[in-house]
């Protein structure tokens, strides 16, 4: 059974899952995840190489997270402006400090500890994250309690780093709306083409992948939402 399969089969069959890429790995042993940048060690990453650099001490949970949202500063907030996150998690750096003090006493909850995950934003998270499906109407909403498949990827160890942008309401708010757009996040670009169609209702989840911000993204599909997406930006969507 393969890592893949073992992370899909603990969703239990949960339609809103995502993305994985395999890639470009180094065989260095960076002293931190910053000094190697020979082959962009992040990109292109898979959960089993992520837990092997773990294991073998190549990084800290606290290095990766940082590092994708350093990379979620430099290539969705700025450059491109791939407009693909609406919100980052301000304790992700603190959880990633948890989990790295849980591995350094030997406790690993499993494949999913410590990765990094990006929730669109019309799942609901109790933390300090607004749960806004891209509506400006819903800009403080503070969702009561975690969803389900939120309340399973904590348990599971992931870090629940930021929310994705998505067409406003899963492309129910118009019939003529445009996919990717919000009114809270604005127009999520294709990451390939930035004035192409990035395909809804999971926009950002989609392009979150693809542009590397994260190792795995959550959407939910009524209709082609996650399956559209993943075709249009170039991941594998489920």
């Amino acid at each position: 059974m393969t890592m893949q399969y073992r992370m899909l089969k603990f969703f239990n069959g949960c339609l809103l899952i995502a993305v994985i890429i395999a890639g470009c790995r180094s065989d260095k042993n960076p002293v931190s995840v910053t000094a190697d940048r020979e082959c962009n060690w992040l990109e292109e990453m898979t959960i089993a190489g992520l837990q092997q650099g773990y294991r073998e001490g190549r990084y800290t949970i606290r290095e990766v997270v940082n590092a994708y949202l350093e990379r979620i500063n430099e290539i969705d907030r700025n450059g491109p402006a791939l407009n693909s996150v609406i919100a980052i998690n301000p304790d992700a750096l603190q959880i990633a400090e948890a989990l790295d003090s849980e591995m350094a006493g030997g406790k690993v909850r499993g494949p999913m500890h410590g990765i990094p995950v990006i929730l669109k934003d019309n799942i609901d998270t109790h933390d300090r994250m607004p749960t806004t499906a891209g509506a400006t109407a819903l800009g403080n909403s503070i969702a009561p309690a975690d969803s389900w498949v939120t309340k399973k990827l904590r348990e599971a160890g992931a870090v629940i780093i930021a929310k994705a942008n998505l067409s406003e309401w899963a492309n129910f708010r118009a019939s003529v709306s445009s996919s990717g757009w919000s009114g809270v996040g604005g127009q999520t670009k294709n990451p390939y083409i930035l004035d192409r169609n990035p395909c809804g209702s999971s926009s950002g989840s989609g392009v979150a992948v693809s542009a590397n911000l994260c190792m795995v993204a959550i959407g939910t599909e009524t209709n082609g939402s996650i399956v559209c997406p993943s075709n249009n930006n170039g991941v594998t969507g489920i």
